[in-house]
């Protein structure tokens, strides 16, 4: 395929690097996928805590930084929050001083899709949940008050937003779950299935058997904190077996249960080198999720570097990644499953699967000529 982009401008929620959660990871690999291809990046990114980063000057052509309005007087507007608190009247002046086209990241970034001086200019917007589905996921997860009260108001907002995204070109989302959604709601746009870009350039599996199992995620999440307790507390309550619990920021909650179980072992913080040796070590991967939204990007690391993955339903809705990984629903058929797969190599043939649905649908050159196709039409 013959490629007549050149130029794009990247507008990021957040600084896309270090790439250490979903949404960034999914930024900063595709900016490393674009500048490989001779594409030449002006990322816009907003900054609130993160700092500027000079790894990214490796790959984007500019890097602009804008600080993050965060404090009541972006919490109190009918725009949510995670927009309103990304406006500002620099991107537009810099996003002005050239033609090329805009790439949306997450509804975050979405303040200046309808503006009318962007009219003409080609847009796309990367969705990378439904959030107001998301929200309310958040506020089912939450248990103190004021913050549960917090995710269901601006998931309200976020509902009403939405309807901004009316005005891309395209819209690029990241699971077939979201495809549905977006091409009921908004018939006229042009919606395309575009999985993540990932970390993942080649399938890497280690041969032989591990010696634990692993459940990982940013553990100072509501959702995976409490997936990390009902791991413990349901699936693990009566098992011997081995098992590590990696990631961010656990909470005070965690740490002490974990205390209670000998077999079971916390890991805090771990670097990108640590996470990537775990996750290939481990004999099992498990994740487990109550909220199916977007696309588990840590499921896609598994799959290309871990052994055996064994998740729940809702861990892979919305995609076909379902067929790679042992799975149940059932809490006596999750616990049999982990007994037995414990004690199992995984076989040439379940790594050549995985390497064929992989690149055949979630590799990133893939998600790369799905875009370009959109613009070059």
């Amino acid at each position: 395929m013959q490629i007549s982009l050149t130029e794009i401008n990247i507008i990021s929620f957040d600084v896309p690097f270090p790439a250490n959660y979903g949404g960034v990871i999914d930024v900063f690999y595709k900016i490393k996928h674009f500048h490989s291809k001779g594409i030449k990046i002006h990322l816009h990114c907003f900054e609130y805590g993160r700092g500027e980063q000079v790894e990214l000057n490796k790959y984007c052509t500019s890097v602009n930084y804008y600080k993050r309005k965060t404090g009541v007087g972006s919490q109190i507007s009918t725009t949510p929050y995670i927009i309103k608190s990304r406006t500002s009247k620099r991107l537009r002046e810099n996003l002005l001083k050239n033609d090329f086209p805009i790439l949306f990241e997450g509804l975050h970034s979405c303040f200046l899709l309808d503006d009318k001086a962007f009219a003409n200019r080609f847009k796309i917007f990367r969705e990378s949940n439904i959030e107001h589905d998301y929200y309310n996921h958040l506020a089912k997860a939450e248990k103190n008050v004021l913050k549960k009260k917090y995710y269901t108001s601006e998931a309200k907002k976020l509902e009403k937003f939405e309807s901004i995204v009316q005005h891309a070109n395209a819209i690029c989302v990241v699971s077939l779950t979201d495809l549905k959604h977006f091409q009921n709601k908004y018939p006229n746009n042009k919606t395309l299935f575009v999985p993540s870009f990932h970390s993942g350039e080649s399938v890497n599996i280690k041969k032989g058997k591990g010696k634990y199992i692993l459940y990982h995620g940013n553990l100072s999440v509501a959702e995976n904190n409490n997936a990390a307790q009902f791991i413990i507390k349901k699936l693990f309550n009566d098992s011997s077996l081995p098992l590590k619990i990696a990631g961010l920021n656990p909470t005070k909650d965690l740490i002490n249960l974990v205390k209670k179980y000998p077999n079971i072992e916390l890991i805090q913080n771990p670097t990108d080198k640590e996470m990537t040796e775990l996750i290939q070590d481990a004999q099992i991967n498990l994740l487990h999720t109550a909220q199916a939204t977007g696309l588990k990007l840590k499921l896609l690391n598994v799959l290309y570097n871990g052994r055996h993955c064994i998740v729940n339903p809702k861990m892979v809705e919305g995609t076909s990644l379902g067929k790679i990984c042992l799975m149940d629903a059932n809490i006596t058929e999750l616990k049999k499953v982990i007994q037995e797969t414990f004690n199992i190599e995984i076989t040439d043939e379940e790594i050549e699967a995985r390497k064929v649905l992989l690149t055949r649908e979630y590799s990133n050159e893939n998600s790369f000529l799905k875009i370009m196709e959109t613009i070059d039409s």
